[in-house]
This record gives C-alpha cells, structure tokens and sequence, in this order.
C-alpha cells in the first residue's frame, strides 16, 4: 500500500477515547515556560495522550523534544527516550534537571556506581525520562531490567536511521521496534528532522504508526536565505573569507568534509584575524567540548567542523552556516542549514559548489561496499562458528579485520542475517578485564577470609601482569577456578566500587547463535552483496541530487521542500535562482583527471605480488587511496602507489583494473539539468 504524507497531516475525528491538550498546556506554560504550541507539537501530544503511536517530521529547531518531554510528565509511567547523540541527551538532561524534572541517561560515559544508582531509581520509579543509545538494548540485563518497567513512551529520535532509504542507516535501529514491543512499551513515538516520504512510509510501517497519525510540519523558514555559488577549488579560500567579512555579523558553521579541511581551514581564517576554531571527531573530548562551549558563548565564532559538530547545539542566533564543502545529501544539507537562524532573524546559508568535491564524497560511498568474496569467506566463518553447540562468540573488529569488510558494514550484515530470522544476537560480553590494584594485592586479600578470599588469590594469579595493568581472560580464568564468568564479574565489580582497584572492560564478543542455516551459502552470499551494492547506488544518487539542485532551473528552496514531501505554492523569492531573476546558476565542469597508464601497468603486479590485493575492488580502494581494515593492518597506505589515482574516480579505476575498457576519465557531473 502507498501512503502519502502531506504537510500536518489531519488528524482523525476526535472520539470519547481523545485526550485533552489543555493538561499539556499548563505544563508547557509552567514547567518550560512556553506560552503556545510550536507547529505540529499539540497534534503529536493529543496523539500520544491517546494512547496512539505518533511520528513527528519536524525541521531541525522545530521543538521536536518537548513531544516527548511534556507528555513523559503526563503519563503514568517511565518514558524510554532512544538517541545515538551522548551530547543530545546530556543537554538535554542539564535543561530537564533545571525544570526540576526527574531524568537520566545509561551511556558508556557512566561509572559503576553512577549505572548502579541510575538502575536503583528505575526500578523504585524515581525517573520520569531516561536516555539510552540504541546499542543498549543488545544488553541483556538491560532490557530484563526495562522489562519490569511500567514504558508508558518508547520514543525513537533520529528515526531516519531505521530507514535504508535514509541518509544515516543504522542497523541497530531496525531492531528497535522489536525492543519497544518487548518491554511492553504502551505507545511509540518515532522523531526526525529529515525524512523523505518513501522514509516516513518506512518509519511508519517499522514502528506501526498509523498514517494519519504521522505529523509533518513544513521545512520551509522565510527567514533563510539559501544561496549556490560555483566556485573553482583554488578560489574557495579567498571566497571563504570574503563572505565571512562581508554581511550581517554573528556566529557561523563552515562545514567541511574531512577533518584536516577542518584544521587548514581554521588556521587559515586565524592568520586572517577570524576568531575561528576546528572541531571534528578526531579531537580530544576535552577539546571538543572546549571548542562547542566557547561557541555557544561567543557572538562572532566561526566554527569549523566536520558533521561531528551541530547535533544537540542549542543555539539560536547562528547567522550562517557556509559548506566550504558539498554536503553528502540534501538530508545533510537540509539538516545543517537548519542550524542558523532558529531565533527567527534573517540567516545566511549558502553551499560553495565546487564540483570536484564529488570526486571524494563519491569514492568514500564505494569503499564501504565489501568483494563478494569477503562476504562468501564472511559466511563461511560464521558456517565453521556454528559447528561448536555453544553460542558463537564473534569479535566484530577480528571479523573485519579477516574478511577485510568496515565495521559497520560486518554489523550490518549481521543484522540482516538476524532480521530475516537465520542468527539470534545474545547481550554482548568482555573476553577480557583489565585491573589495576589501588593498595596491594595482599592488603586486599587481608579483608577476606576463607573460601572468598581464596577464590580472589586465584583470579589475580591468573591474571597476567603488564607494567601498570593486569590483564585477565575470563574464559580462561572461569576454567580454571571452575567458576562461572559472572561470580569473576561479580567480585571484580565489588572490589572496584570498594575503591581497591580500577576495571576496564576490553575484547568485546557478541555472542550469536544460528536458528537455521541458509540452504545455500553462495546464494545467501550474493544477495547480502547485491544488498550492500544498492546501498552504494542510493548514495551515489543521494550525492548527484546535491548537484541537482545547486544547478536546478526552478525555486531551489520549492525543490528542496518538495524533496520532503511539501509543495511550496510560489516562488521562496530568496534563494539563489529567485535572486539571480529567476535563472540557473552555472556550475563550473570538475577539473580533467588523468590516469598514469605506466603506474596502472606497475599496478597490475601487485595483485600477484601481495595477496590483499588481489581482487579488482581491493586494488581499486588501495590506488585511489581509501583505506579498508586489510590495507590498514597490511601496512599498505605507506607503498608508494597507495594513493597514487586518489584524483581517479573510483568506479573508473576499478573498470580499469577489471581490465574493462575505458570511458574517458573525466569526473562525470551531470551539468545540464
């Protein structure tokens, strides 16, 4: 069945089984201090208030959390709120705690004591909201404990992510809906700023929302004005810093794509005089946070950063946000320029369109698609995995190390075997603890007497001792004291809650078990790969949309909201074809690449001369320079040629290497649109 969306979608008659919003009301007025309703908000929370499952596609400032923060006060039990963004849920947290709301978040940044307390109110029903990522329901105690919880809400934010039509697929959301109904959740509500129709149609079907009771407010904001200026690679600095010097002051995002665009970038607007700083996620935690608080106080800030930086930013009087680069998707576009202007005064984003940025977004979309061969050798592993009658227990990093396949990647196939019902995911588990003692070991052992302090000489004589750590498998240790692994666990979570050592938990397994095994390994194969290679097609295409709509012959804002489903009635009147008299804006043609035929001929060798190189797509990612876990571990990137066609499109070095013939290497962008 199609559906189709429209922007705020009716709702159905109300019945006698509708709840009043007037309860929601007191509470936006007294305890967020809001006198109306944001567009869309009331309608989601009469929806939720109920009893009914509801989405919410709301531009990126449109006030999607209070959905679920005023009717997590109104219903009687815990609302479950789902983030992949740890800074989301802190601030988040920060704003509710203020308010005097009861919330908490379970996140990996959490000590013992703090998970132990943060469980403890849970379960006493202290808790009005809490936070949790995706991946914390693969743990076991986890969803036992959330079991015995009253889960008035489940709501789902980033729900594009459940979508393989969406720009951000996660394979731990598409088990999400399965969790909700697990731990009995009474009503679902699925959030995101950017979902397609065909995405909302996922969303909806995934979490079992009814249709009309999925709301979509409009992308569109009067206040942004949205410009495309072609621009040729060797111009975009001194263009950068033009624009950054010229119009209406305030803070600014330059978004750029690879984290050492971000630090030239920056440098370069420093020696300019621009208060400008880098932020990507290769920096320290406390660099990052130094660099978004200083942000958030400052009025004239220039920020560079990859897309690291902006989720959960709640800043409202961003004037512009300039991609230096081009933007992967219009969802990222979409998302990003939704940043500037929230306060509602006119805002500046304009996208320097430099066709050659294509070369790159294009060949990182083609390296994370594995051989075929790496997924049958894949398969064959986890075949060889089940003959044990005990549970595989699988280390995700070892797996794509062997097969040479991205860890997401090896998460997702994995994910795709479990859906269509051949593997079962257990609670993930530690091979290994690293300990340090705090006072000495015999000092520790002297407040134990008898058979308990016996059976902790023994974990710390089978502990193998480093020069500050000890290092102890739990296997091995739960073997030889003829113990089960949870009394080790047990005991060296007591003694480091009692202060006497520090633990770290290390070698993560995730245990499997098959339900049933394919009929046919080679076919399962294929159709995995066909699956990861329409991936790689989605991506390509989401890439050649940007292109369309910076050279588009029409309202570029109208294209871009029609994209999201909304139909915009006229002309915005302030993007760059209104502006320009309603005319097409000219890109510049992608700079001629050459291929070196006397590197392609040294490189033909290789696939016989090193063994990790010797299917056409590993040669490939290793000469246009895409890294993979084999080149990695292989210490390939430092041969000479690694790299040497990283100017190359992907797709025509690997026709090359295939030893298919030749189209003509010239980066291929469609301009005439």
């Amino acid at each position: 069945m199609t559906r189709t969306f429209h922007s705020e979608s009716p709702a159905p008659p109300l019945d006698v089984t509708d709840a009043p919003t007037h309860p929601a009301r007191a509470v936006l007025a007294e305890t967020f201090g809001y006198g109306e309703f944001r567009p869309g908000q009331e309608k989601v929370i009469g929806h939720l208030l109920a009893g009914r499952s509801a989405a919410a596609v709301f531009p990126t400032g449109g006030g999607k959390s209070l959905c679920y923060q005023i009717p997590a006060l109104l219903l009687p039990g815990l609302t479950l709120v789902v983030s992949p963004l740890i800074a989301l849920m802190k601030d988040q947290i920060d704003q509710l705690t203020r308010r005097g709301v009861a919330a908490g978040r379970l996140d990996s940044t959490l000590s013992w004591d703090e998970v132990r307390a943060l469980m403890d109110n849970i379960r006493q029903g202290n808790l009005r909201l809490l936070y949790v990522a995706p991946e914390r329901f693969n743990n076991e105690r986890f969803r036992e404990a959330i079991s015995r919880v009253q889960v008035s809400l489940f709501a789902v934010d980033e729900a594009h992510c459940v979508s393989e039509w969406g720009h951000n697929f996660r394979p731990d959301y598409l088990k999400l809906a399965a969790f909700g109904k697990l731990c009995g959740a009474e009503r679902t509500l699925a959030l995101t700023a950017t979902a397609t129709p065909k995405v909302l149609d996922d969303i909806c079907r995934g979490f079992d929302i009814a249709p009309e009771c999925a709301v979509r407010t409009g992308f569109h904001r009067e206040n942004l004005t949205l410009r495309f200026t072609p621009v040729q690679a060797a111009d975009r600095d001194a263009l950068l810093r033009e624009r950054l010097t010229s119009g209406p002051p305030g803070p600014t995002i330059v978004y750029v794509t690879l984290q050492k665009t971000a630090e030239d970038v920056a440098e370069a607007l420093i020696r300019a005089g621009l208060p400008a700083l880098a932020y990507h996620a290769g920096l320290e935690d406390a660099q990052r946070t130094r660099v978004q608080d200083w942000f958030l106080e400052s009025k004239d800030a220039v920020v560079v950063a990859t897309i690291a930086f902006g989720m959960g930013i709640d800043k409202s009087d961003i004037r512009k946000v300039v991609h230096y680069n081009l933007p992967k998707s219009l969802e990222n576009l979409a998302q990003e320029i939704g940043r500037a202007g929230r306060d509602g005064q006119p805002a500046i984003c304009e996208i320097l369109t430099c066709t050659d940025d294509l070369l790159a977004l294009q060949n990182f979309a083609y390296g994370d698609t594995p051989d075929l061969d790496a997924v049958r050798s894949l398969l064959a592993d986890l075949a060889r995995s089940s003959e044990s009658p005990d549970a595989m227990e699988l280390s995700l990093y070892d797996l794509s190390a062997r097969h040479d396949i991205r860890m997401l990647v090896v998460r997702t196939l994995l994910t795709y075997l479990e859906l269509d019902g051949y593997l079962k995911a257990g609670t993930p588990i530690y091979a290994e603890y690293e300990l340090r003692p705090l006072v000495a070991i015999e000092e520790i052992l002297s407040r134990f007497a008898g058979e308990r302090r016996e059976f902790l000489r023994g974990i710390f004589q089978q502990a193998r001792k480093a020069k500050i750590w000890h290092h102890l498998d739990l296997e091995t240790a739960s073997q030889a004291l003829r113990a089960p692994r949870d009394r080790l666990i047990r005991a060296l979570d007591y003694l480091a809650e009692q202060g006497l050592l520090e633990l770290k938990a290390a070698g993560l397994r995730h245990p499997y078990r098959w339900l049933r095994q394919p009929d046919d390994l080679d076919a399962m194969a294929q159709s995995l790969h066909q699956r990861t290679l329409e991936r790689e097609t989605r991506e390509i295409a989401r890439l050649d949309q940007v292109l369309t709509l910076a050279a588009h012959d029409g309202c570029q804002t109208a294209f871009l909201a029609e994209h999201f489903g909304e139909h915009l009635p006229h002309p915005c009147g302030h993007c760059s074809w209104c502006e320009n008299g309603e005319k097409p804006t000219p890109l510049f043609p992608p700079t001629p690449v050459h291929l070196d035929e006397v590197s392609l001929r040294r490189s033909a060798s290789l696939r016989r001369e090193i063994k990790d190189l010797s299917s056409p797509r590993a040669l490939a990612r290793f000469l246009t320079g895409l890294p993979s876990p084999r080149l990695t571990r292989g210490k390939l990137k430092s041969h000479p040629l690694f790299g040497a066609f990283a100017h190359v499109p992907f797709a025509e070095v690997l026709r090359r290497v295939e030893g298919k013939e030749e189209r003509g290497l010239t980066a291929v962008v469609k301009l005439d649109r």
